[in-house]
């Protein structure tokens, strides 16, 4: 059976609210903070995998559509890229943000280490490394074609089958790394009635008539659509030096300058809250494309390296977390809490580091800083700066 663009998009729009049902209906998965995308997009993927096992011509689709969703999501966290924001943090946020850009750099280094004792390519270490752990499974399926060119056969669902070892492991050892650090070393609350700080606001949508939000929106779409137009320019020109760059680098490149022109001058009044909205679609649409095109039998050859690998970067991360990072971060009641959320970070994603750190503060007590510092690397540094790493790796491998 074959799709054509318009009925491969609404199937993964379906296949999405799929994810959304069995994710709120499934008490383990929402726990575990697995995204809905990932969850109806695995479902699919498994579907199609047994109408192959039996022989039968497996469904087309036609993608068209994925690498304009993947260079806009990631055009959007561009725009998250705001120094006012990063030195608004303070030290402790461009502290944690040096941690989890160095045990990135590390993760990549095992990695390399042990696909080479499985006398695997060395590009399979960074793809289970800091690819798949610190950027989850959209920075794995986005860099996948890369590692194909690379010489990692699989690549995708090899990217996809580390980054949710890494999502439920990160869940269920995050908490505990967390209560070990308070408990051991009996650290208590900073203050008993200080409130949580959540995220800083940085835009609002607009919120008054329709037709004002319908130009907001459609002024956000544009905004995004010219970053992704320079910035394809800027990547073929870089390219052209011989230096393997993700598509989307450059469009990344230009939507962190327009965003930060447009923190001191607001000559282009972004909506935040918009962009927002607009990379949550991409993403969402993105995961669900490109994991039902994933051939899940193509990783039984591979799969027992994968799980030791896998069982390696988490007690390196765990050791990491132990020391020095706790120490670094101030050895008291919020680093601990930081270091449970740094520990979700570094084998899951964001929402997983937020996860592990809510759990620890109802059972703790608040920690206004560690909710203040997670969520900004979280949500506006760490994929930037992490996929500057992959970047860097993949050129010297070549």
């Amino acid at each position: 059976m074959t799709f054509d663009l318009v009925e491969t998009l609404a199937l993964c729009g379906l296949v999405l609210f799929v994810g959304y049902f069995l994710q709120s209906s499934i008490p383990g998965l929402a726990r575990l903070n697995i995204p809905a995308p990932v969850i109806g997009g695995l479902l699919a993927a498994v579907v199609v995998a047994g109408i192959r096992s039996r022989g039968l011509p497996a469904p087309e689709f036609d993608t068209t559509l994925q690498r304009p969703l993947l260079v806009a999501f990631f055009t959007t966290l561009g725009f998250s890229a705001s120094y006012s924001l990063l030195r608004a943090g303070g030290t402790q946020v461009v502290l944690l943000l040096a941690l989890v850009t160095g045990v990135a750099i590390i993760q990549n280094l095992i990695g390399i280490a042990l696909a080479l004792g499985f006398g695997l390519p060395p590009a399979v270490g960074v793809l289970t490394g800091s690819v798949t752990l610190t950027g989850g499974p959209a920075t794995g399926l986005a860099f996948a074609p890369l590692f194909e060119k690379a010489g990692v056969e699989a690549a995708g669902t090899i990217a996809v089958a580390t980054a949710m070892g890494g999502i439920v492991l990160g869940g269920l050892i995050g908490g505990p790394v967390g209560t070990f650090l308070i408990t051991r070393r009996g650290l208590k609350r900073t203050s008993q009635s200080a409130p949580e700080p959540t995220v800083p606001q940085v835009g609002v949508v607009a919120s008054g008539e329709d037709s004002t939000r319908d130009r907001l929106a459609l002024k956000t779409i544009v905004i995004v659509l010219v970053a992704m137009w320079i910035g394809s320019g800027i990547s073929r020109l870089i390219g052209t030096t011989g230096v393997t760059l993700p598509e989307y680098i450059g469009a990344m490149m230009v939507a962190a300058l327009i965003r930060n022109v447009d923190d001191r001058t607001r000559w282009f009044s972004l909506s935040h809250g918009a962009l927002d909205l607009l990379g949550a679609v991409a993403l969402s649409l993105f995961l669900v494309m490109a994991l039902m095109t994933l051939d899940l039998t193509r990783l039984a050859n591979i799969a027992g390296p994968l799980l030791a690998m896998l069982i390696v970067q988490v007690i390196v991360v765990a050791a990491f977390c132990l020391w020095p990072v706790f120490q670094l971060l101030g050895r008291d009641y919020d680093a601990a809490v930081t270091t449970g959320g740094f520990f979700g970070f570094m084998l899951g994603t964001t929402a997983n580091a937020m996860a592990v750190m809510r759990t620890l503060v109802e059972r703790f007590g608040p920690a206004p800083r560690a909710f203040l510092v997670a969520p900004l690397v979280g949500a506006f540094f760490l994929d930037f700066a992490n996929a500057l790493v992959i970047t860097a790796f993949l050129n010297l491998l070549q």
